[in-house]
């Protein structure tokens, strides 16, 4: 039985909803159905999902929609803590721990193209003594591994 057999996705979905329902209403943000319904589509897959694919889909939800209405919506969840951007793919991926702040670690799957999220502590307390080291002061810290997940590895 596969992993994706098993995981019930639609768990992820409605857990992701629910945390940016309660973090919006507690900074008192709007949390409008168009940014509702672009967090809904980025947490479709655990795969990062670009704009304009983002867009298309909208479509099916508002007919009108154009790029500037998913790139706010986009900004809006970036800027909440909702989503993280994928720099090296320009894409996006809904944040598993958007109750807080944090640094970013992504292992991207080349085969299955999954993206997981880790926070990492000992690898971002390592990376921030050398920051230290060399008296750079980074205002975002985000590390993205391309390589096979551990089930691609299995199977390969």
């Amino acid at each position: 039985m596969t992993v994706a057999a098993v995981h019930d996705h639609q768990c992820c979905i409605d857990k992701a909803l629910a945390c940016a329902d309660n973090l919006c209403a507690q900074r008192d943000v709007r949390f409008t159905p168009i940014r509702r319904r672009v967090l809904e589509l980025i947490w479709r897959s655990h795969e990062a999902v670009k704009a304009y694919d983002l867009l298309d889909q909208l479509r099916s939800f508002e007919a009108a929609a154009k790029p500037a209405t998913v790139y706010r919506a986009l900004d809006f969840l970036l800027e909440q803590g909702l989503i993280h951007r994928v720099e090296s793919l320009n894409a996006f991926i809904g944040c598993n721990h958007a109750e807080q702040r944090h640094e970013l670690l992504l292992l991207l799957c080349e085969r299955c193209h999954r993206v997981e999220e880790l926070t990492a502590p000992a690898v971002m307390e390592a990376l921030a003594q050398e920051l230290a080291e060399a008296n750079f002061a980074a205002s975002h810290k985000a590390l993205e591994i391309h390589g096979l997940c551990r089930h691609c590895a299995m199977a390969a």
